[in-house]
């Protein structure tokens, strides 16, 4: 009789070291990480995140700038510090938001209620962001009251930023800076996904989004500097609206990819082999 050979000894069944390459990266944290973030539509969230920030945040943020007279800083030199860009930049910037003594003249209570009221929607996208982030089900509509207090604490924390200048421009400022946005985006985690994630899992992503950040703002030195200003000679003020809306979408990156990344570390470190433990979803209270 004819002798049979395994089918092990042929080998056209076994995985050659290109596919064996291939599935160790797709189950990798980074594999995984990038399936997630196509999953969670990490680049159009962002993009929602810069128009809606554009849109409702900045004008509620120019009326609190204005509210500075010791300092007589408007929100367009909140923005050039936030993004670190040169004098030059800072004047085009300027260019396109009215001065503080204005804004104190124009601005209504009816007015800055209403801009207030649609901030809300700023936090809301946030949230959502978030609990896909950590697929988490939507929270109960009467949890919108976080974002009330969430809003606040933002406003209240970018006003002490802009307003500080012991720190500034200076190594103490800065690792105050990124201590105290690794505190605000590790508590904003906590209380918009209303505790349904424990706090020593957000951790990771909040300092991962604050030394984020703080690569952003080194990044926009060097490139968005220098695109202000040939944007604003070969469009004029429409040119710096759209690097700004491209800073705000780098932004909306670091803040849900930190998120994502600090997930991904903390499966990483509590688990040891990087697979994510089973979770069982709850609406937010």
């Amino acid at each position: 009789m004819p002798k049979t050979v395994p089918p092990e000894a042929d080998g056209p069944d076994r995985p050659t070291p290109w596919v064996r390459l291939r599935a160790a990266l797709r189950d990798s944290p980074a594999g995984r990480g990038w399936r997630h973030g196509k999953d969670i539509e990490l680049g159009q969230r962002s993009l929602g995140f810069a128009a809606l920030g554009f849109l409702t945040l900045v004008p509620l943020l120019i009326v609190v700038s204005a509210a500075d007279p010791a300092h007589g800083r408007g929100f367009a030199q909140w923005l050039g510090d936030g993004l670190g860009v040169s004098v030059a930049a800072r004047d085009e910037v300027a260019r396109l938001f009215a001065g503080p003594a204005q804004v104190r003249r124009t601005t209504t209570a009816f007015g800055l209620a209403a801009l207030a009221v649609f901030g809300l929607s700023f936090g809301a996208a946030v949230q959502t962001g978030y609990e896909k982030v950590w697929n988490l089900p939507p929270a109960r509509w009467y949890a919108r009251w976080r974002h009330v207090l969430w809003l606040a604490v933002l406003i209240g924390t970018l006003y002490v930023t802009a307003t500080t200048t012991l720190w500034r421009h200076s190594a103490a400022g800065t690792l105050a800076a990124t201590l105290s946005a690794v505190l605000f985006f590790w508590w904003s985690q906590w209380m918009l996904l209303g505790g349904r994630v424990p706090g020593r899992a957000l951790l990771p992503g909040a300092a991962l989004t604050a030394l984020a950040l703080l690569g952003l703002r080194v990044f926009s030195r060097h490139v968005f500097s220098p695109l202000i200003a040939s944007s604003a000679v070969a469009y004029g003020p429409f040119g710096t609206v759209l690097v700004v809306q491209s800073w705000l979408v780098g932004v909306g990156v670091v803040v849900f990819g930190g998120a994502l990344a600090g997930r991904l570390a903390h499966e990483v470190l509590s688990t040891g082999t990087g697979v994510p433990r089973r979770r069982t979803g709850r609406q937010g209270r």
